[in-house]
């Protein structure tokens, strides 16, 4: 009778370890399922969207933190984000040979007709132009700077009209709620400062306080990278447009009649 238990529970506990081995190979398979499911998401994900949100996320906290250190007369200008879009090149079609544009753009003359002689027009009588009057009437300096202007194409005229006459181009970048600007502003107004000014620059005077991009991407143009700006920014440009000085890197003048005044005889 003893016997017989023993062998009975001897068998149960076979059974109870036949059982084990499934559920634990179920387990593994389902451990297994999940990390491939896990992977594949994984993969999923575009590795340039995720560096550009981490760039972006940085970029955001830098200039959170720059915003809250800022100097009274300073403006925080963000770096220029990178171009993720490779350049495409177009491809056009080949022209045509020369023969083949001159068959092609020539009317054929019916067969057997002789050309005539063609038509002389009469001459037309040239008129005298009448000359422009000149005049050395000098635009009056307006202070502050226009939200609403387009800065690109200011910065176009006066480099077109550097070309033409020799002069330098002064760019003046600022805000109007920059004490620093309206000093300087009111010594350009002044008529000896204002005598220089007209004499030797053309100035275009860009707004950087309202945050806008366009005008944002001039000033990175012409001073290096990004990051907080003294203001009034003022660069000299050669009329090739290429930068002679940079106040960002070399540091404002005094902004008085004879630091302003000094400046503008140095760089004419």
């Amino acid at each position: 009778m003893s016997s017989r238990a023993h062998r009975s529970a001897r068998h149960g506990r076979r059974s109870r370890r036949g059982l084990r081995i499934p559920v634990i190979a179920a387990g593994v398979a389902t451990v297994a399922a999940l990390g491939a499911a896990w992977a594949g998401t994984q993969a999923l994900r575009s590795p340039g969207s995720t560096a550009a949100s981490a760039a972006a996320s940085a970029s955001a906290s830098v200039e959170a933190q720059s915003r809250t250190e800022l100097a009274p007369g300073t403006v925080f200008v963000p770096p220029a984000a990178p171009s993720s879009a490779p350049a495409t090149p177009s491809a056009s079609a080949p022209a045509p040979p020369a023969e083949a544009r001159g068959s092609a753009g020539a009317s054929p003359s019916p067969a057997g007709s002789k050309p005539g002689p063609a038509a002389a027009a009469p001459a037309a009588k040239r008129e005298p132009a009448a000359s422009a009057p000149k005049t050395t009437a000098k635009a009056a300096f307006a202070p502050g700077y226009d939200s609403a202007a387009d800065g690109q194409q200011a910065l176009d005229a006066a480099l077109r009209a550097a070309a033409a006459d020799g002069k330098q181009v002064l760019l003046d970048f600022g805000a109007n709620w920059c004490g620093n600007c309206k000093a300087a502003d009111k010594v350009f107004g002044q008529p000896a400062t204002n005598a220089l000014l007209n004499d030797s620059y053309h100035l275009v005077k860009i707004d950087i306080g309202s945050q806008n991009s366009a005008n944002f991407s001039i000033l990175r143009k012409y001073s290096s990278g990004g990051g907080s700006y003294k203001m009034p920014v003022l660069i000299v440009l050669s009329p090739p447009g290429t930068v002679r000085t940079d106040t960002h890197q070399s540091g404002n003048p005094a902004l008085t009649a004879d630091g302003l005044g000094s400046f503008l005889r140095q760089w004419s």
